[in-house]
């Protein structure tokens, strides 16, 4: 009888202990936001406030994970959330690529794409730019400049989306450029340095030397507050129309009620002053869309981009 009684409590505290985890609440324990770039960007800002937010409104650390590597792949980062639980505790701040290119580009964690959106934060002011001294000051120029002498292009990544969308540019206004390279930061001192004639990156990295530079074109569809008489790349070729956003991503088969408690804390960051002021100061948009919006804008870029490869290869 006696032995029969310890079975029994021993059952029961097995039962009350599984009881426990099962009715355990996101989040318990620290959670990774990972950003597969370096840090200092618009996307690793605005991933840090989100991260401050959730710590406060939950109780648990929460921190922004860098993990560069490979402009054109193979995204360390990404295929790190890739390989993680789906439970919420690592949250991938991606850009238009990784769900984009990631797929079609030999990385097997990324393909088939492993991921869902929670929601899209932020379009970059990414831009196409030469040096103030450079001998053309629109694309026009550039083109025409091209023809008969040899200009260099800097980006972050060959299979990117804002090469790709340069590079059908100029094959849209009649040239090519003679060489291109990858560099992991595109800023002042890419263009001072002589290495390159023309690099694509995002404002905020031009910033301070912003009056020194010859900004060319806008990649997107509206224009960017801070240069606003510069054209976009979709007003000079409309087939061109693709934008550079970041959003929240997770794993597929993470549970609803996490996912509502992320975008959560991520909407009431993205639309607080602090967010505000930095996409004042930057020439970004800040917003919020929908997981479905994301998705739907997925399928629009991977068709705009496929019409682009084709374009390319012609």
């Amino acid at each position: 009888m006696f032995k029969f009684t310890k079975t029994l409590t021993a059952m029961a505290l097995a039962m009350t202990a599984f009881t426990g985890m099962a009715q355990a609440e996101y989040p318990e324990k620290p959670v990774s936001f990972i950003v597969p770039w370096p840090p200092g960007d618009l996307e690793d800002v605005l991933t840090r406030m989100i991260a401050e937010d959730f710590q406060k409104e939950y109780g648990v650390a929460a921190a922004v994970v860098n993990k560069p590597g490979g402009g054109g792949g193979p995204f360390p980062g990404a295929i790190e959330v890739a390989n993680a639980p789906a439970d919420g505790y690592t949250i991938g701040s991606f850009i238009i690529a990784i769900p984009v290119v990631g797929p079609q580009i030999g990385i097997p964690e990324l393909n088939p794409d492993p991921f869902e959106p929670l929601g899209n934060f932020l379009t970059y002011p990414f831009v196409i730019a030469a040096g103030g001294n450079a001998p053309y000051d629109d694309m026009a120029g550039l083109a025409e400049h091209a023809k008969s002498n040899d200009v260099v292009l800097g980006h972050f990544g060959a299979p990117l989306v804002p090469t790709q969308v340069t590079m059908g540019l100029a094959k849209e206004m009649g040239f090519a450029f003679a060489a291109d390279a990858a560099f992991d930061a595109l800023d002042c001192n890419t263009l001072a340095s002589g290495d390159v004639d023309v690099i694509n990156t995002t404002l905020q990295l031009i910033l301070p030397c912003l009056d020194s530079v010859k900004v060319l074109a806008s990649i997107g569809s509206e224009r960017i507050a801070l240069t606003p008489d510069t054209p976009t790349v979709a007003e000079l070729a409309p087939n061109l129309d693709v934008a550079l956003w970041n959003g929240l991503f997770v794993h597929k088969d993470t549970p609803a009620d996490v996912r509502e408690k992320i975008i959560a804390v991520a909407q009431k960051t993205v639309m607080s002053e602090r967010a505000k002021k930095l996409a004042a100061e930057t020439g970004a948009l800040v917003y919020w869309q929908s997981a479905d919006e994301v998705s739907a804008q997925i399928t629009k870029d991977i068709a705009t981009l496929g019409g682009i490869e084709k374009l390319l290869s012609e």
